[in-house]
């Protein structure tokens, strides 16, 4: 299992419309066949601000199957974008954690 968390400051367009962004490229993970229950993706944002988290947990071979997704490359895009060019995905070590993934 592989994990990852993505950050940025939300910088241009509108936070509602990024937020359906969000919202379909999620339900196309939740319909894609082939990421059934090998992908989570979580989005936040820190109350009261324009700081975004995505929280993604995937099987070891998810990571390469959600690349290869015709929906991928243009929300990557749109992420750039509206973070003015400043998102980080950092890859992180599980050490310990409850079943209950909320």
């Amino acid at each position: 299992m592989k994990h990852f968390l993505i950050r940025y400051q939300f910088k241009d367009g509108s936070e509602e419309a990024w937020h359906r962004s969000v919202g379909a490229f999620i339900a196309n993970i939740e319909s894609s066949p082939d990421l059934k229950g090998k992908l989570s993706y979580r989005c936040m944002r820190q109350k009261g601000t324009a700081n975004y988290f995505h929280v993604v947990a995937a099987n070891d071979d998810a990571n390469g199957i959600l690349q290869r997704q015709g929906f991928f490359k243009p929300y990557t895009e749109e992420t750039k974008r509206v973070s003015g060019g400043t998102v980080e995905v950092l890859p992180l070590d599980m050490i310990a954690g409850t079943a209950f993934a909320g």
